[in-house]
């Protein structure tokens, strides 16, 4: 049982969301995520697990690192982050701005920066973070990290060395549906324990 969130965090909520209080599980993820705590975050789609990194990334310094499998679910991520006045961005294949995408987290000018595990994996990717400061690790449709999962993407499964060299940056892993296999794989790949929700 993690303390209460305090008014900044239900302030967040409000003024950028509009919502007034939190559902389900949010409340407990983003404790732990304040916290410096990996975690595993199980909860079904339209929970609001965007909200899990989103909040911790407006009351954290530095930009959220989010790790997603699908370019078009970044981009509409991204509208809708604008749209709520969060500084979010991607670098991928489809987008032609990487090298200002790279500058203005370098600067601190960016809340939220989406990559797919394929570039996040990449010597370079690891060399930029290390030039800026990253608030927290959010690893989306993190089912994808386990060959038990139904969507198993193999870069997924290269991304423990890019966190280990950020021991002290909170990891959080995301996911609709985990069987119990499923779960537990997760954990090792992403060297969050066991314990972790």
């Amino acid at each position: 049982m993690h303390a209460p969130l305090s008014d900044d965090l239900h302030d967040i909520l409000r003024r950028t969301f509009g919502y007034t209080s939190f559902r389900g599980q949010q409340e407990a993820v983003i404790g732990r995520v304040m916290a410096g705590a990996h975690t595993l975050a199980l909860m079904p789609t339209g929970a609001g697990k965007s909200l899990c990194y989103q909040i911790p990334a407006l009351a954290r310094a530095g930009t959220a690192i989010v790790i997603s499998p699908l370019i078009a679910l970044m981009h509409d991520q991204i509208r809708s982050a604008s749209a709520a006045g969060i500084r979010a961005a991607s670098m991928t294949s489809a987008d032609s701005d990487n090298a200002a995408t790279a500058e203005a987290f370098r600067s601190g000018a960016l809340d939220l920066l989406y990559v797919a595990p394929e570039r996040a994996s990449t010597a370079d990717f690891r060399d930029l973070l290390e030039r800026g400061r990253v608030a927290l690790f959010a690893i989306d449709e993190a089912h994808c990290v386990s060959e038990w999962g139904h969507d198993f993407r193999p870069d997924y499964r290269l991304l423990r060395p890019l966190l280990d060299r950020f021991p002290g940056v909170p990891r959080l892993a995301l996911t609709a549906t985990a069987d119990e296999h499923t779960r537990a794989d997760i954990l090792d790949q992403l060297g969050i324990p066991h314990d972790g929700m």
